[in-house]
């Protein structure tokens, strides 16, 4: 067994249903202090939910740059147990995979990038560059005492990371196919729409919001927000709930609530939609309240020095000309790219991630563990010259 598969495995084995961190970032926090890493655990959040965090780095030069990675030791709720195949939480081999929750969302990820850490300052003891681990337990979950918090307080203490790899599992096929070097933002909204309730045979008596609201919902889902650019799909703007009624089938209801959100990219920004969507319901003559909650700004990492250690990483291990992509949903890279100027994201293939039987192929593991060692060393190399 492979360092790689067996701290894998004691990952899984770990029940950590977010935003339980179940022992992993003492598992974790136990290699790098071996390492020299100076650690801090940093927890936060009420004593009902609280969320473990740990910062550790192992710091070079003064002024030398900062390398960080990134992940979450949480895990979303199994589901049913009895349709697994076997315990989500007992680390299982079958037809070349292993098999837990966790699995590829992210437990392989950190113990690749922990491995890949150890083997690099074997190789190198007089690194050219810090390098830190951002480990959270509250990705899967509120994501507000996680990394997002942490983020602040590294922000409070001067830290400035110059380079950041996220171990989401970003690949579609064949690992190494696919990085993330960007994510659009996302803003939700919570509209609600007066009307007066009101018997359904005495329609003049009352005033029906879900046939008020009709024509601006009609026209709020014909408009084009944006058309993209060369790294960003366009803006898109999406219903995801709505309710009116009492349940009776003869009342009119009072109100309608609908539930949306933007995903959108840099071509707009946040104020500029609100505006854009408040100018229609007010054009419309509705009796209205919104309550917008911004999950995340847009982010983008161009082509540069961390992408090029990267691609030439992934095609030295696997022969691959990675995608560059910014679909998806949200990470939390959202956060660190307020504070790093050069966020991507890579891990393992994600065709099971929250799945039943989560899995990853067990010929992934090292080969990921080898992309983030060729990364450090590229990177080595590119700070020595």
């Amino acid at each position: 067994m492979s360092a790689t598969l067996e701290l894998t495995e004691q990952l899984i084995a770990r029940p950590s249903v977010t935003p339980d961190d179940a022992g992993c970032l003492e598992i974790l926090g136990e290699r790098l202090h071996a390492l020299q890493f100076e650690l801090h655990r940093l927890n936060f959040g009420p004593d009902n939910f609280r969320v473990s965090n740990l910062w550790a780095i192992k710091r070079s030069a003064p002024d030398a740059p900062m390398l960080v990675f990134a992940g979450h030791t949480d895990v979303v709720p199994t589901g049913p147990l009895n349709q697994w195949t076997s315990d989500p939480f007992t680390p299982s081999h079958r037809d070349g995979k292993l098999f837990g929750r966790g699995a590829s969302d992210m437990k392989t990820s950190l113990a690749a990038m922990v491995v890949a850490t150890e083997e690099f300052l074997q190789l190198e003891k007089q690194p050219h560059f810090a390098i830190a681990f951002l480990l959270t337990s509250d990705e899967e979950g509120p994501s507000i005492d996680g990394t997002l918090k942490v983020v602040e307080w590294l922000k409070s203490r001067g830290e400035q990371p110059d380079w950041c790899i996220v171990g989401e599992p970003t690949a579609v096929k064949r690992i190494g196919d696919m990085v993330k070097n960007g994510r659009r933002g996302t803003l939700s909204g919570k509209l609600t729409v007066k009307g007066i309730q009101g018997h359904i045979a005495y329609p003049q008596l009352a005033s029906n919001p879900v046939h008020l609201l009709a024509p601006a919902l009609a026209e709020l889902t014909a408009i084009h927000w944006d058309t993209g650019n060369a790294f960003f799909q366009p803006t898109s703007w999406q219903v995801s709930n709505i309710h009116a009624g009492t349940g009776a089938n003869n009342v009119i209801p009072g109100e309608v609530v609908v539930d949306f959100n933007f995903r959108f990219s840099t071509e707009s920004t946040a104020d500029a939609l609100k505006q854009r969507l408040e100018s229609v319901l007010v054009k419309h003559h509705l009796d209205y309240s919104l309550n917008w909650t911004l999950g995340g700004l847009p982010f983008l990492t161009t082509p540069g020095d961390l992408l090029q250690v990267v691609q030439a990483s992934i095609r030295a291990e696997t022969g691959i000309d990675t995608e560059l992509s910014t679909s998806g949903g949200t990470s939390d890279a959202r956060f660190i790219a307020q504070l790093c100027p050069q966020v991507i994201e890579l891990g393992p293939p994600n065709d099971s991630i929250h799945k039943i039987d989560e899995y990853v192929r067990l010929s992934d593991i090292d080969t990921l563990k080898n992309i983030y060692l060729h990364i450090l060393q590229g990177l080595q190399r590119q700070t020595s010259a």
